[in-house]
C-alpha cells in the first residue's frame, strides 16, 4: 500500500506541476501580450524578460512541489490511521 500511496503522490505531484506551468504560461501572456519566452534560440525575449519568467516560474513550481508533497503526506498518515474494513 506504501508503494500506491508514493506513485499516486508521484502523479498528484507531475499533474499539479502540468497544470501550475499552463496557468502560468497563460497569466504571462495576458499580462505582458507576448508568449512566454521558451528554450534559449528564443532572441527576440529580453534578457529581463526571460529572468522575470524563470523567476516566477519557479518559484510557482516550488510552491506546487510542496503544496503536493504535504497534502500527498497527510494524505497517507490519514489513510494510515483508518481501520481496515474487511
Amino acid at each position: 500500500m506504501n508503494l500506491l500511496f508514493k506513485l499516486l503522490g508521484t502523479g498528484v505531484s507531475i499533474g499539479a506541476g502540468i497544470v501550475g506551468s499552463k496557468v502560468v504560461n497563460a497569466l504571462w501572456e495576458k499580462a505582458t501580450g507576448n508568449k512566454p519566452p521558451k528554450g534559449h534560440d528564443d532572441m527576440e525575449t529580453s534578457l529581463r524578460s526571460a529572468l522575470t519568467f524563470a523567476l516566477i516560474s519557479a518559484a510557482v513550481s516550488t510552491i506546487i512541489q510542496v503544496v503536493a508533497g504535504r497534502s500527498t503526506q497527510r494524505a497517507i498518515s490519514r489513510f494510515s490511521k483508518t481501520p481496515d474494513i474487511v
